[in-house]
């Protein structure tokens, strides 16, 4: 009869060295962009001071070559004694807002597109979503944005009627 060897949990855990090195490149990508991004970024991450040292640290030194280097592999070293699934899920959820800031602002940007392009009915369109909208401010600067395209004038009006827009659009929020 043929015996059956079972492993011990020990080699059940092994990790080859090409995923090891893997992952460790892997984390010190990671802390090479976090010394890429800004403070306000950084004061929303799960990081700990001696972290956030090295962080500035390197932000500092960026211009020195060598020393740039070193440090960027001393945040290495200090993220695997860490766990960076926290940080990599906040880094996730700034990228997320971040885009969803872009995909508003663009949207915006269309709306104002469409109310300079199409006039009432899309002001009507922007009054229907936002009631608190004043439809003769919007006809006012739809007007002037106009006009100014026609006199290949600077888009001073299209610019406003951009603000307004975001400002009744935060305003709903």
């Amino acid at each position: 009869m043929s015996e059956q060897k079972t492993q011990p949990e020990d080699e059940l855990d092994w990790v080859s060295k090409t995923q090891r090195k893997q992952e460790s490149d892997a984390i010190q990508k990671l802390g090479r962009e976090l010394t890429t991004i800004s403070e306000q970024v950084l004061a929303q991450l799960p990081i700990d001071d001696t972290l956030l040292e090295a962080i500035e640290l390197a932000k500092r030194i960026r211009n020195k070559r060598e020393g740039y280097r070193r440090q960027l592999q001393y945040i290495g070293k200090l993220m695997r004694q860490r766990d960076c699934d926290e940080i990599i899920k906040g880094l996730a959820k700034v990228e997320a807002q971040k885009q969803q800031a872009n995909q508003e602002f663009h949207q915006l940007e269309t709306t104002r597109d469409a109310i300079i392009a199409e006039g009432d009915s899309a002001i009507q369109a922007v009054i229907d979503e936002y009631p608190q909208a004043d439809r003769q401010r919007l006809r006012q600067l739809s007007r002037s944005a106009q006009r100014e395209q026609k006199q290949s004038k600077p888009p001073k009006s299209a610019r406003e009627l951009f603000k307004y827009l975001r400002e009744i659009s935060e305003a709903a929020e």
